[in-house]
Protein backbone atom coordinates (compact mmCIF):
# COMPACT_ATOMS: atom_id res chain seq x y z
CA UNK A 1 0.00 0.00 0.00
CA UNK A 2 1.24 3.66 -0.73
CA UNK A 3 3.24 5.70 2.13
CA UNK A 4 2.29 9.21 2.91
CA UNK A 5 2.90 11.26 5.90
CA UNK A 6 -0.59 10.61 7.25
CA UNK A 7 -1.36 6.86 6.61
CA UNK A 8 -5.00 6.63 5.98
CA UNK A 9 -7.37 4.23 7.59
CA UNK A 10 -9.23 3.96 4.24
CA UNK A 11 -6.23 2.44 2.87
CA UNK A 12 -4.90 0.50 5.55
CA UNK A 13 -8.99 -1.17 5.26
CA UNK A 14 -8.21 -1.73 1.79
CA UNK A 15 -4.57 -3.58 2.70
CA UNK A 16 -6.31 -5.90 5.03
CA UNK A 17 -9.38 -7.00 3.02
CA UNK A 18 -6.67 -7.76 -0.42
CA UNK A 19 -4.15 -9.73 2.12
CA UNK A 20 -1.46 -7.45 2.39
CA UNK A 21 -1.23 -7.86 5.76
CA UNK A 22 2.77 -7.09 5.96
CA UNK A 23 2.26 -3.77 4.25
CA UNK A 24 -0.90 -2.93 6.25
CA UNK A 25 0.96 -3.88 9.94
CA UNK A 26 4.00 -1.23 8.35
CA UNK A 27 1.72 1.83 7.89
CA UNK A 28 -0.01 0.96 11.17
CA UNK A 29 2.81 1.12 13.02
CA UNK A 30 3.66 4.29 11.12
CA UNK A 31 0.85 6.02 11.87
CA UNK A 32 0.62 4.96 15.93
CA UNK A 33 4.15 6.26 16.34
CA UNK A 34 2.30 10.05 15.31
CA UNK A 35 1.85 11.56 18.91
CA UNK A 36 -0.73 13.72 16.99
CA UNK A 37 -3.21 11.11 15.48
CA UNK A 38 -6.61 11.80 16.70
CA UNK A 39 -8.00 8.85 18.91
CA UNK A 40 -11.00 7.88 16.89
CA UNK A 41 -8.29 7.13 13.47
CA UNK A 42 -5.84 5.44 16.69
CA UNK A 43 -8.50 3.30 17.89
CA UNK A 44 -9.15 2.24 14.06
CA UNK A 45 -6.06 1.41 13.26
CA UNK A 46 -5.62 -1.02 16.43
CA UNK A 47 -8.78 -2.63 15.57
CA UNK A 48 -7.53 -3.10 11.83
CA UNK A 49 -4.71 -5.22 13.45
CA UNK A 50 -7.00 -6.76 16.03
CA UNK A 51 -8.78 -7.64 12.20
CA UNK A 52 -5.93 -9.48 10.85
CA UNK A 53 -5.01 -11.63 13.92
CA UNK A 54 -9.32 -12.37 14.32
CA UNK A 55 -9.04 -13.34 10.10
CA UNK A 56 -5.60 -16.14 10.48
CA UNK A 57 -8.18 -17.63 13.60
CA UNK A 58 -10.42 -18.14 10.65
CA UNK A 59 -8.14 -19.12 7.77
CA UNK A 60 -6.39 -21.69 8.75
CA UNK A 61 -6.05 -24.24 6.26
CA UNK A 62 -3.60 -24.65 3.75
CA UNK A 63 -4.86 -26.93 0.61
CA UNK A 64 -3.46 -29.66 1.75
CA UNK A 65 -5.23 -29.28 5.14
CA UNK A 66 -7.96 -28.54 3.21
CA UNK A 67 -7.95 -31.67 1.13
CA UNK A 68 -7.22 -34.11 4.41
CA UNK A 69 -10.59 -32.57 5.61
CA UNK A 70 -12.12 -33.42 2.63
CA UNK A 71 -11.37 -36.77 1.91
CA UNK A 72 -12.74 -37.66 5.42
CA UNK A 73 -16.11 -37.67 3.91
CA UNK A 74 -15.20 -38.16 -0.43
CA UNK A 75 -12.33 -40.55 -0.09
CA UNK A 76 -11.86 -40.62 -3.36
CA UNK A 77 -11.35 -36.95 -4.55
CA UNK A 78 -8.56 -36.39 -7.10
CA UNK A 79 -6.83 -32.90 -7.74
CA UNK A 80 -9.04 -32.56 -10.39
CA UNK A 81 -12.27 -32.45 -8.23
CA UNK A 82 -10.20 -30.05 -6.06
CA UNK A 83 -9.47 -27.83 -8.64
CA UNK A 84 -12.83 -27.95 -10.28
CA UNK A 85 -14.46 -26.68 -7.51
CA UNK A 86 -11.95 -24.12 -6.89
CA UNK A 87 -12.49 -22.53 -9.79
CA UNK A 88 -16.27 -22.29 -9.41
CA UNK A 89 -15.58 -20.43 -6.04
CA UNK A 90 -16.61 -23.11 -3.36
CA UNK A 91 -13.99 -22.82 -1.21
CA UNK A 92 -13.49 -19.29 0.83
CA UNK A 93 -9.70 -18.11 0.80
CA UNK A 94 -7.72 -15.57 1.50
CA UNK A 95 -4.51 -14.97 -0.58
CA UNK A 96 -2.51 -13.57 2.81
CA UNK A 97 1.19 -12.00 1.35
CA UNK A 98 0.85 -14.65 -1.22
CA UNK A 99 0.07 -17.66 0.85
CA UNK A 100 -3.36 -19.11 0.07
CA UNK A 101 -5.25 -19.91 3.34
CA UNK A 102 -8.56 -21.84 3.46
CA UNK A 103 -11.48 -20.93 5.77
CA UNK A 104 -11.71 -23.67 8.53
CA UNK A 105 -15.40 -24.29 7.19
CA UNK A 106 -14.60 -24.80 3.98
CA UNK A 107 -15.12 -28.69 3.81
CA UNK A 108 -18.20 -28.54 5.43
CA UNK A 109 -19.58 -25.74 3.75
CA UNK A 110 -18.49 -27.22 0.03
CA UNK A 111 -21.84 -29.96 0.89
CA UNK A 112 -23.81 -26.67 1.41
CA UNK A 113 -23.07 -25.49 -2.38
CA UNK A 114 -22.17 -28.04 -4.65
CA UNK A 115 -25.00 -31.13 -5.28
CA UNK A 116 -22.17 -33.05 -6.61
CA UNK A 117 -20.22 -32.53 -3.92
CA UNK A 118 -23.55 -33.69 -1.48
CA UNK A 119 -24.02 -36.76 -3.57
CA UNK A 120 -20.42 -38.03 -2.67
CA UNK A 121 -20.43 -37.16 0.84
CA UNK A 122 -19.90 -40.98 2.37
CA UNK A 123 -21.37 -39.28 5.61
CA UNK A 124 -25.10 -40.19 5.58
CA UNK A 125 -26.49 -38.24 8.36
CA UNK A 126 -28.54 -35.53 6.98
CA UNK A 127 -27.12 -31.91 7.20
CA UNK A 128 -28.43 -30.10 10.24
CA UNK A 129 -31.35 -27.63 9.60
CA UNK A 130 -33.57 -25.86 12.21
CA UNK A 131 -37.28 -27.39 11.90
CA UNK A 132 -38.79 -24.19 10.82
CA UNK A 133 -36.96 -24.49 7.78
CA UNK A 134 -39.18 -26.97 6.84
CA UNK A 135 -43.46 -26.75 6.08
CA UNK A 136 -44.80 -27.80 9.42
CA UNK A 137 -47.98 -27.89 11.70
CA UNK A 138 -46.43 -24.81 13.71
CA UNK A 139 -46.83 -23.16 10.75
CA UNK A 140 -50.31 -23.97 9.91
CA UNK A 141 -51.40 -22.86 13.64
CA UNK A 142 -50.43 -19.54 13.32
CA UNK A 143 -51.99 -18.80 10.19
CA UNK A 144 -55.46 -20.33 11.05
CA UNK A 145 -55.09 -18.15 14.41
CA UNK A 146 -54.44 -15.04 12.13
CA UNK A 147 -57.09 -15.94 10.03
CA UNK A 148 -59.22 -15.17 13.00
CA UNK A 149 -58.35 -11.35 12.18
CA UNK A 150 -55.83 -11.32 14.29
CA UNK A 151 -51.87 -10.60 13.14
CA UNK A 152 -49.66 -10.76 16.75
CA UNK A 153 -49.95 -12.89 19.57
CA UNK A 154 -50.30 -15.63 18.29
CA UNK A 155 -49.25 -19.48 18.91
CA UNK A 156 -47.60 -18.63 21.99
CA UNK A 157 -45.31 -20.61 24.21
CA UNK A 158 -44.20 -19.87 27.89
CA UNK A 159 -40.52 -20.62 28.33
CA UNK A 160 -37.70 -20.90 30.97
CA UNK A 161 -34.54 -19.84 29.37
CA UNK A 162 -30.50 -20.51 31.13
CA UNK A 163 -28.41 -18.55 29.71
CA UNK A 164 -24.37 -19.22 30.26
CA UNK A 165 -21.17 -17.95 29.49
CA UNK A 166 -17.93 -19.65 30.80
CA UNK A 167 -13.97 -18.23 30.37
CA UNK A 168 -11.67 -20.95 30.44
CA UNK A 169 -9.49 -21.54 33.09
CA UNK A 170 -6.53 -19.44 33.30
CA UNK A 171 -7.66 -17.71 30.49
CA UNK A 172 -7.34 -14.46 33.07
CA UNK A 173 -4.27 -14.21 35.51
CA UNK A 174 -5.69 -15.63 39.15
CA UNK A 175 -7.70 -12.88 41.33
CA UNK A 176 -8.24 -10.43 38.06
CA UNK A 177 -12.00 -9.71 37.71
CA UNK A 178 -13.82 -10.85 34.91
CA UNK A 179 -16.37 -8.85 33.25
CA UNK A 180 -19.58 -10.56 31.27
CA UNK A 181 -22.25 -9.46 29.12
CA UNK A 182 -24.75 -12.01 28.42
CA UNK A 183 -27.93 -11.33 25.94
CA UNK A 184 -31.41 -10.56 27.71
CA UNK A 185 -34.28 -9.86 25.34
CA UNK A 186 -36.70 -6.80 25.45
CA UNK A 187 -40.06 -6.54 25.66
CA UNK A 188 -41.94 -6.88 22.27
CA UNK A 189 -45.66 -6.46 22.21
CA UNK A 190 -47.35 -9.29 20.70
CA UNK A 191 -44.00 -11.13 20.68
CA UNK A 192 -41.99 -11.14 23.63
CA UNK A 193 -44.22 -10.82 27.06
CA UNK A 194 -44.23 -11.18 30.36
CA UNK A 195 -40.61 -11.24 30.74
CA UNK A 196 -39.32 -12.39 34.77
CA UNK A 197 -35.73 -12.26 35.57
CA UNK A 198 -35.46 -15.11 38.04
CA UNK A 199 -31.60 -15.55 38.79
CA UNK A 200 -28.01 -14.89 38.17
CA UNK A 201 -24.43 -16.57 39.29
CA UNK A 202 -22.91 -14.64 40.79
CA UNK A 203 -26.16 -13.02 42.41
CA UNK A 204 -25.08 -9.22 41.87
CA UNK A 205 -26.29 -8.21 38.14
CA UNK A 206 -27.08 -5.45 36.37
CA UNK A 207 -30.37 -5.39 33.57
CA UNK A 208 -29.63 -2.84 31.18
CA UNK A 209 -32.33 -0.57 30.42
CA UNK A 210 -35.47 -1.21 27.97
CA UNK A 211 -34.06 1.02 25.69
CA UNK A 212 -30.79 -0.73 24.92
CA UNK A 213 -31.11 -1.90 21.25
CA UNK A 214 -28.77 -4.88 22.33
CA UNK A 215 -29.83 -5.61 25.85
CA UNK A 216 -27.59 -7.83 28.20
CA UNK A 217 -27.19 -8.64 31.82
CA UNK A 218 -23.60 -7.71 33.19
CA UNK A 219 -22.12 -10.11 36.13
CA UNK A 220 -18.53 -9.53 37.37
CA UNK A 221 -16.22 -12.26 39.01
CA UNK A 222 -13.05 -12.93 40.31
CA UNK A 223 -10.80 -15.22 38.47
CA UNK A 224 -9.21 -18.72 40.27
CA UNK A 225 -6.49 -20.47 39.35
CA UNK A 226 -7.24 -23.49 37.83
CA UNK A 227 -11.04 -23.05 37.24
CA UNK A 228 -13.05 -21.83 34.59
CA UNK A 229 -15.10 -18.49 35.32
CA UNK A 230 -18.68 -19.18 35.23
CA UNK A 231 -21.63 -16.94 34.62
CA UNK A 232 -25.30 -17.53 34.36
CA UNK A 233 -28.82 -16.24 34.23
CA UNK A 234 -32.21 -17.60 34.04
CA UNK A 235 -35.88 -15.57 33.27
CA UNK A 236 -39.04 -16.79 32.04
CA UNK A 237 -41.23 -15.00 28.95
CA UNK A 238 -43.93 -15.78 27.06
CA UNK A 239 -43.28 -15.82 22.89
CA UNK A 240 -45.75 -15.54 20.01
CA UNK A 241 -45.99 -15.86 16.78
CA UNK A 242 -47.24 -13.29 14.26
CA UNK A 243 -48.68 -13.17 10.05
CA UNK A 244 -49.56 -10.33 8.50
CA UNK A 245 -51.64 -10.46 5.31
CA UNK A 246 -50.28 -8.13 3.05
CA UNK A 247 -52.40 -7.04 0.01
CA UNK A 248 -50.29 -5.36 -2.13
CA UNK A 249 -52.85 -4.00 -4.22
CA UNK A 250 -53.47 -1.86 -0.59
CA UNK A 251 -49.95 -0.67 -0.67
CA UNK A 252 -48.86 2.82 -0.42
CA UNK A 253 -45.18 4.23 -0.32
CA UNK A 254 -44.25 5.20 2.98
CA UNK A 255 -43.89 8.74 4.08
CA UNK A 256 -40.74 8.56 5.30
CA UNK A 257 -40.80 10.68 8.64
CA UNK A 258 -38.24 11.63 10.99
CA UNK A 259 -38.89 8.38 13.31
CA UNK A 260 -38.38 5.94 9.66
CA UNK A 261 -35.61 8.23 7.81
CA UNK A 262 -32.59 6.11 9.83
CA UNK A 263 -34.38 3.36 8.37
CA UNK A 264 -34.02 4.07 4.80
CA UNK A 265 -30.05 5.50 5.40
CA UNK A 266 -26.66 4.04 4.37
CA UNK A 267 -25.42 3.28 7.54
CA UNK A 268 -21.79 2.58 6.82
CA UNK A 269 -19.24 0.22 6.72
CA UNK A 270 -22.26 -2.53 6.55
CA UNK A 271 -24.77 -0.51 4.56
CA UNK A 272 -23.72 1.53 1.83
CA UNK A 273 -25.47 2.61 -1.45
CA UNK A 274 -22.13 1.16 -3.35
CA UNK A 275 -22.43 0.54 -7.43
CA UNK A 276 -22.47 -2.97 -7.13
CA UNK A 277 -25.75 -3.22 -5.29
CA UNK A 278 -27.27 -0.48 -7.49
CA UNK A 279 -26.60 -2.37 -10.37
CA UNK A 280 -27.90 -5.21 -8.26
CA UNK A 281 -31.12 -3.91 -7.61
CA UNK A 282 -31.89 -2.62 -10.84
CA UNK A 283 -31.58 -6.09 -12.27
CA UNK A 284 -33.77 -7.50 -9.81
CA UNK A 285 -36.40 -4.50 -9.50
CA UNK A 286 -36.97 -3.43 -12.74
CA UNK A 287 -39.49 -0.73 -13.51
CA UNK A 288 -41.26 -1.77 -10.61
CA UNK A 289 -42.80 0.69 -8.13
CA UNK A 290 -45.26 -1.28 -5.70
CA UNK A 291 -43.19 -0.93 -2.55
CA UNK A 292 -44.67 -4.94 -1.72
CA UNK A 293 -43.58 -6.07 -4.81
CA UNK A 294 -40.21 -4.45 -4.96
CA UNK A 295 -40.12 -6.40 -1.46
CA UNK A 296 -41.03 -9.49 -2.79
CA UNK A 297 -38.26 -9.26 -5.69
CA UNK A 298 -35.50 -8.75 -3.85
CA UNK A 299 -36.58 -11.25 -0.71
CA UNK A 300 -36.91 -13.73 -3.29
CA UNK A 301 -33.26 -13.05 -5.07
CA UNK A 302 -31.76 -12.97 -1.58
CA UNK A 303 -33.01 -16.00 -0.49
CA UNK A 304 -31.43 -17.50 -3.84
CA UNK A 305 -28.19 -17.15 -2.09
CA UNK A 306 -26.83 -20.52 -0.79
CA UNK A 307 -26.74 -20.66 2.72
CA UNK A 308 -23.06 -21.50 4.40
CA UNK A 309 -21.10 -21.67 7.90
CA UNK A 310 -19.68 -17.97 8.13
CA UNK A 311 -16.29 -16.53 8.94
CA UNK A 312 -16.73 -14.14 11.98
CA UNK A 313 -18.74 -10.94 11.19
CA UNK A 314 -15.83 -8.67 12.41
CA UNK A 315 -13.11 -9.67 10.25
CA UNK A 316 -15.25 -8.28 7.36
CA UNK A 317 -15.41 -4.81 5.93
CA UNK A 318 -18.89 -4.60 4.92
CA UNK A 319 -21.25 -6.99 4.96
CA UNK A 320 -23.81 -6.21 2.78
CA UNK A 321 -21.20 -6.35 0.09
CA UNK A 322 -19.27 -9.48 1.07
CA UNK A 323 -22.61 -11.32 0.73
CA UNK A 324 -23.28 -10.03 -2.65
CA UNK A 325 -20.10 -11.37 -3.78
CA UNK A 326 -19.13 -14.05 -1.57
CA UNK A 327 -21.14 -16.60 -3.61
CA UNK A 328 -22.76 -17.65 -0.27
CA UNK A 329 -23.64 -16.31 3.52
CA UNK A 330 -25.33 -16.72 6.26
CA UNK A 331 -28.36 -15.27 8.03
CA UNK A 332 -26.92 -12.20 9.18
CA UNK A 333 -25.15 -11.56 5.75
CA UNK A 334 -28.32 -12.49 4.05
CA UNK A 335 -30.25 -10.16 6.66
CA UNK A 336 -28.18 -6.90 5.87
CA UNK A 337 -27.69 -7.68 1.92
CA UNK A 338 -31.53 -7.20 2.25
CA UNK A 339 -31.67 -4.67 4.30
CA UNK A 340 -29.38 -2.56 2.39
CA UNK A 341 -31.27 -3.50 -1.07
CA UNK A 342 -34.53 -2.06 1.18
CA UNK A 343 -33.58 0.86 1.75
CA UNK A 344 -31.97 1.67 -1.16
CA UNK A 345 -35.63 1.40 -2.67
CA UNK A 346 -36.83 3.59 0.31
CA UNK A 347 -38.36 0.92 1.71
CA UNK A 348 -37.29 1.14 5.68
CA UNK A 349 -35.99 -1.85 7.12
CA UNK A 350 -34.21 -3.18 10.77
CA UNK A 351 -32.75 -6.12 12.01
CA UNK A 352 -33.32 -8.72 14.84
CA UNK A 353 -31.59 -11.21 15.90
CA UNK A 354 -31.42 -13.85 18.86
CA UNK A 355 -31.69 -17.56 19.54
CA UNK A 356 -33.95 -20.42 17.38
CA UNK A 357 -34.93 -23.46 19.42
CA UNK A 358 -37.41 -26.11 18.87
CA UNK A 359 -39.73 -28.39 21.28
CA UNK A 360 -37.93 -31.10 23.23
CA UNK A 361 -34.60 -29.55 23.84
CA UNK A 362 -33.59 -31.23 20.52
CA UNK A 363 -32.47 -27.93 18.61
CA UNK A 364 -30.84 -24.43 19.02
CA UNK A 365 -29.04 -22.03 17.19
CA UNK A 366 -27.77 -18.47 16.44
CA UNK A 367 -30.11 -16.76 14.24
CA UNK A 368 -30.57 -13.43 12.57
CA UNK A 369 -33.77 -11.64 10.66
CA UNK A 370 -35.21 -8.41 10.26
CA UNK A 371 -38.39 -6.34 9.74
CA UNK A 372 -39.61 -3.70 6.97
CA UNK A 373 -42.18 -1.19 7.32
CA UNK A 374 -44.98 -1.29 4.07
CA UNK A 375 -47.49 0.98 4.73
CA UNK A 376 -50.12 0.94 5.81
CA UNK A 377 -49.39 -2.08 7.47
CA UNK A 378 -46.48 -0.75 9.61
CA UNK A 379 -43.26 -3.00 10.32
CA UNK A 380 -43.66 -6.38 9.74
CA UNK A 381 -41.48 -8.99 10.08
CA UNK A 382 -39.01 -10.86 7.09
CA UNK A 383 -36.54 -13.89 7.39
CA UNK A 384 -35.01 -14.39 4.10
CA UNK A 385 -32.49 -17.13 5.48
CA UNK A 386 -35.35 -19.14 6.23
CA UNK A 387 -36.54 -18.47 3.01
CA UNK A 388 -39.99 -19.57 1.19
CA UNK A 389 -41.14 -23.10 2.23
CA UNK A 390 -42.05 -26.09 0.04
CA UNK A 391 -45.37 -25.87 0.03
CA UNK A 392 -48.25 -25.97 -1.91
CA UNK A 393 -50.05 -23.64 0.28
CA UNK A 394 -48.99 -20.13 -0.95
CA UNK A 395 -49.57 -19.23 2.15
CA UNK A 396 -47.27 -21.57 4.23
CA UNK A 397 -44.35 -20.87 1.32
CA UNK A 398 -44.58 -17.41 1.82
CA UNK A 399 -44.95 -17.25 5.45
CA UNK A 400 -41.42 -15.69 6.60
CA UNK A 401 -42.05 -12.28 4.39
CA UNK A 402 -44.37 -10.53 6.86
CA UNK A 403 -44.80 -14.26 8.90
CA UNK A 404 -42.39 -15.01 11.87
CA UNK A 405 -42.72 -18.47 14.17
CA UNK A 406 -42.66 -18.78 17.68
CA UNK A 407 -39.61 -20.71 18.11
CA UNK A 408 -37.37 -18.05 18.20
CA UNK A 409 -36.24 -15.05 21.04
CA UNK A 410 -34.86 -11.79 19.47
CA UNK A 411 -32.05 -10.38 22.38
CA UNK A 412 -31.26 -7.62 19.67
CA UNK A 413 -33.52 -4.87 17.77
CA UNK A 414 -30.44 -3.40 15.97
CA UNK A 415 -26.74 -4.54 15.20
CA UNK A 416 -23.45 -2.70 16.59
CA UNK A 417 -25.02 -1.06 19.43
CA UNK A 418 -23.13 -0.06 22.61
CA UNK A 419 -23.64 -1.86 25.86
CA UNK A 420 -25.12 -0.59 29.10
CA UNK A 421 -23.09 -0.44 31.03
CA UNK A 422 -20.25 0.08 28.77
CA UNK A 423 -17.72 -1.82 27.33
CA UNK A 424 -14.14 -0.77 27.26
CA UNK A 425 -12.82 -2.95 24.70
CA UNK A 426 -13.24 -4.02 21.42
CA UNK A 427 -16.02 -6.38 21.40
CA UNK A 428 -15.52 -10.30 19.92
CA UNK A 429 -18.88 -9.75 17.73
CA UNK A 430 -19.20 -6.04 16.44
CA UNK A 431 -22.44 -6.24 14.82
CA UNK A 432 -24.47 -9.56 16.30
CA UNK A 433 -25.00 -10.47 20.39
CA UNK A 434 -26.25 -14.14 20.77
CA UNK A 435 -23.45 -15.51 22.35
CA UNK A 436 -22.25 -12.42 25.04
CA UNK A 437 -18.96 -10.82 25.76
CA UNK A 438 -16.27 -10.86 28.24
CA UNK A 439 -13.21 -9.21 28.96
CA UNK A 440 -10.74 -8.32 32.07
CA UNK A 441 -8.11 -5.04 32.22
CA UNK A 442 -5.62 -6.85 30.11
CA UNK A 443 -8.61 -6.27 26.88
CA UNK A 444 -10.95 -8.03 25.54
CA UNK A 445 -11.67 -12.27 26.00
CA UNK A 446 -11.99 -13.75 22.39
CA UNK A 447 -14.19 -16.16 21.41
CA UNK A 448 -11.36 -19.00 21.07
CA UNK A 449 -11.30 -18.33 25.22
CA UNK A 450 -14.75 -19.05 26.29
CA UNK A 451 -17.84 -21.44 25.73
CA UNK A 452 -21.18 -20.43 26.39
CA UNK A 453 -24.89 -22.32 26.44
CA UNK A 454 -28.44 -22.13 26.28
CA UNK A 455 -30.40 -24.01 27.93
CA UNK A 456 -34.83 -23.75 27.41
CA UNK A 457 -37.66 -25.22 28.54
CA UNK A 458 -41.18 -25.14 27.35
CA UNK A 459 -43.37 -24.89 30.58
CA UNK A 460 -46.60 -23.90 28.64
CA UNK A 461 -48.80 -23.50 24.97
CA UNK A 462 -51.23 -20.78 26.06
CA UNK A 463 -53.97 -19.84 23.97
Amino acid sequence: MPQSERVSVADVITAVDAGQFDAAEAAIALALADTSLDASSRESLVFERERMRRILLDFTLDEAALKAQLRKNIPDLTDADFANWKAHGLFEQQSIDGRVLYFNRAASNLFRLSAEALARRSEQTPLRDGPMETANAHHREILAAAGAGHARGLASRKLKITQSLSVHADAVPAGEIVRAWIPYPRALPGKQDNIQFIASTPGKHVIAPESALQRTVYLEQKAEAGKPTAFSISYELTVSAQSHAVDADKVISAKITPELAPFVAERPPHIVFNESLRLFSRQIVGDEKNPWRIAQKLYAAVDQIPWAGAREYSTISNISDYALHAGHADCGQQTLLLMALLRLNGIPSRWQSGMVYSEGNAYWNLHDWGQLYIAPYGWIPMDVTTGRLRSDDPRVAGFYLGGLDAYRIAFNDDYGREFVPAKKFFRSETVDLQRGEAEWSGGNLYFNQWDYDFVWQVSAATP
